[in-house]
């Protein structure tokens, strides 16, 4: 008995069982994306790297903005669970500062791959509204994870911190060392009494 054709395409499937599709279809899509960038991201580049015919794109989701959404979504959210494993062992001020040190020095746990990707999702959200959901989400974790250490506001000001500084090592030619970055978030987390500036 011959197999009935596949419903995404029209031809004979490849694969006779096949459940993680779409799920292969979103992570090629994030590879996709740190390769070659929101600009340069094809409906043939995504089934290439899915390794699925063309047709299962159109056949699992609406559009490239679909897969663009689910594979940021993704994303972020594997980058906040290592923002949040970071801290996990965080018991004082002290070792906040040190954790945030950490990350920043790590930076944030994540490669150049993930950088990139991030960085092309921040990029879309000012252009695509939509994706701001994905963006607040994720620097909304974030925040969450350090407000069981200090007051919400702060936590704000030190999650903004965290990725300029990243961002600064990343693409800096001569990054901050390691203790001026563990001054800058001790600062920042501990506050010195105002002093009057110098005239």
């Amino acid at each position: 008995m011959s197999q009935a054709p596949d419903p995404e395409t029209g031809d004979r499937p490849v694969r006779r069982h096949d459940p993680d599709r779409a799920a292969r279809i979103v992570e090629a899509t994030v590879d996709v994306i740190a390769e070659h960038g929101v600009a340069g991201t094809t409906h043939r580049l995504i089934a290439a790297a899915a390794d699925v015919p063309l047709g299962s794109l159109t056949y699992h989701f609406t559009g490239l903005d679909d897969l663009r959404a689910q594979a940021f979504a993704l994303h972020a959210e594997r980058m906040a669970v290592k923002y949040e494993a970071h801290f996990a062992d965080a018991a004082s001020l002290d070792d906040v500062v040190e954790a945030v040190t950490d990350l920043v020095h790590a930076d944030a746990d994540a490669d150049d791959r993930d950088w990139a990707v991030a960085y092309e999702l921040f990029l879309a959200a000012l252009r695509d509204p939509a994706l701001r959901t994905v963006t607040e989400s994720w620097m909304r974790r974030s925040r969450g994870v350090l407000e069981r250490f200090v007051d919400p506001t702060t936590s704000r000001g030190v999650d903004a911190l965290v990725e300029g500084l990243v961002m600064h090592k990343v693409l800096s030619i001569r990054p901050v060392s390691r203790a001026e970055t563990r001054e800058i978030i001790a600062r920042a987390v501990r506050p010195t009494t105002p002093q009057e500036l110098p005239r």
